[in-house]
This record gives structure tokens, sequence and C-alpha cells, in this order.
């Protein structure tokens, strides 16, 4: 076991887990953890892990290709409340959601609009009062909590407000964790792709108390995309960054859902980083209150002024 693969090991009880899928003749093939391997450690011959990004993006768009026909999420009638008699809290009430593979979609709202805890249910970090979510066709209020974890680990991707990075391992080892727990053999040519447009060429070396805040939100989104996971989970993952940094990220996270069908679902307060969004849904008071197509920033700015006058908000 590689020094970093075995050091990561004893954080694996981690909520998110590691995103980790494997093809093998065309088709997805989900397993759990296997005794990790140090990426530098695997024979020259193990089989790729997966497509070309072209060929693979026709894949998964095909009729017949993988998960035809299943939208990567789906939500019916998510409810969900802290507490219960008078004092009860309805964060959700009621979300019906549905992303299609290779979507970007946005949600935004008031403080305390239950965005964040819709993203938190909808990536099976939170279980939900009522209702159903599905990843990849999978329902998630059907799985035990290691069946849960695994599916988290094998299909979900991670960017967070707090980047979860290994203190101990570089940026690049970081970055390729995922693909190295599971024994697969990374892909150079989409790392490569990631690493420059997130510009972390210069400190794949470094260690992540040897980065800025905003490295390490970009090596913590590199992470997020090496294994192509299902969807990729975003809470302001532009939060640290400074304005070229997060204009690079959001426009490598859209360019993924273009080119390659990334899925990506992303929390923000911010309307320039709604914009790079296919889609934007709009909560507020644990409901969806409107839904806009090809947001732009001064469109979703006017919607969030009427939003905080008109509406009162609840917990988030």
């Amino acid at each position: 076991m590689g020094r970093h693969a075995s050091e990561a090991s004893r954080g694996l009880n981690h909520p998110t887990g590691f995103p980790v899928i494997r093809k093998e003749d065309g088709e997805p093939t989900f397993r759990g953890m296997e005794p990790a391997r140090c990426l530098r450690s695997v024979p020259s011959d193990h089989p790729p892990k997966g497509l070309p990004m072209s060929a693979q993006a026709d894949a998964i768009a095909s009729p017949d290709g993988p998960g035809s026909g299943v939208p990567a999420v789906r939500v019916r009638d998510a409810v969900k409340t802290y507490g219960d008699g008078p004092t009860a809290v309805h964060a959700l009430d009621g979300v019906d959601l549905e992303v299609p593979r290779g979507r970007f979609l946005a949600i935004m709202g008031p403080s305390g609009s239950g965005k964040s805890t819709l993203l938190h249910c909808t990536a099976g970090l939170d279980r939900l009062t009522s209702g159903s979510v599905e990843i990849d066709g999978t329902a998630l209020e059907g799985l035990n909590d290691k069946q849960l974890t695994r599916l988290r680990r094998q299909q979900v991707g991670f960017v967070f407000q707090s980047y979860n990075l290994v203190p101990t391992l570089t940026a690049a080892e970081n970055i390729t964790l995922p693909v190295d727990l599971a024994g697969e053999k990374v892909d150079r040519n989409w790392l490569d792709r990631i690493v420059d447009t997130l510009n972390l060429g210069d400190r794949l070396s470094h260690t992540p108390a040897e980065l800025s805040g905003g490295q390490q939100q970009r090596v913590a989104a590199a992470r997020a995309l090496v294994s192509r996971p299902t969807v990729v989970f975003a809470d302001e993952p532009t939060g640290a960054l400074d304005s070229r940094s997060g204009a690079e990220l959001l426009g490598f996270l859209r360019d993924a859902a273009r080119t390659v069908q990334q899925t990506v679902v992303m929390v923000t307060h911010d309307p320039t980083a709604a914009s790079y969004a296919d889609r934007l849904l709009f909560l507020a008071d644990g409901r969806v209150v409107d839904d806009m197509e090809d947001p732009t920033a001064g469109r979703v700015l006017d919607r969030m002024k009427q939003l905080e006058g008109d509406l009162p908000s609840e917990a988030n």
C-alpha cells in the first residue's frame, strides 16, 4: 500500500467517502473499497478506467449508453423537518427536482431557504423526513449506512466550503486519492486538463499547509472531478477564491457538463456564479418558488431581491 493511500485510509469514515467508479466492458460496475494501491505501483498493463473523454461523452449520451433514460438526480416530494410540535422547523417542504445527465444546476435562495439542506439530503449526507432521492436510479432511502457510504464513494464528488484535504499528502496525491484508493489507473489526459484549468501545475508538490485557501479549494475541486462521478455536488465552491480563479473553476464545471456529460449541482449565493449554470432553482421557506433556464447575473440578482424583500426565511 502506498504512503498516501495508507495515510488516507485512516480517514475513510468521513461521511462523504471517496467517489470511485469503475467501468468494465463499457458498463459501470460499482463495488466497495478494495485494498488501495499507490498509483506509481499500478502495472502498465492495468486496463484504463474509462473511455477517452469524447468517446465517454458519446457513450453516456447515447440511447444505448450507461444509464440511458435515467436522470442523474431525482428528488420527489422531499420533506425535512427538525423538531416536532409547534416548534418544528420545515427546512424542506415538498421539493421536486430532476437533473438530467450532463446538466449544471444551481440552487439559490435567501438565508434559511433550505438550499443547503436540499444539497445535503440529495447528496446522501443527511436523511429526508419523507419523500425520495435517487442518484443514477438508486433510491437512497432504501440504503443502510454502509450502502449509502459506498454509493457516495462510487458515484458522488464533493466540493464544499471545508476542503477536507489530507494534511500529510501533497496536492497531487490529494487530487488522485479517490482513484488511488480504488486501485485504478488515473486518466492522465483528464488529470492534466483539470490541473491546467485550475492553475495548479506549480503547486502539485505542496502540502495543504503550504497552499492558500483558494488553492486548497481548487485542489478539492480537482479531487471531486478526477474520477468522473455521476454527479458533483458543490456548496459555495468559489467562496474562498478570487474572481479570476472563481471564473476559471466555474467555467471548468460548465465545460465538464457540456463536453463530458458531468452532472453538477451547486448551491451558491452569488448571481455571477449562478449564471454559469444551465438552470437555476430558487428556494424560499423550503419550497421551489422559481425555475430559470439559462440564467444571467442581472436576472438572478433581480429575482433574489424580490425573494429577500417579499418572503420570510426559516432554518437553512
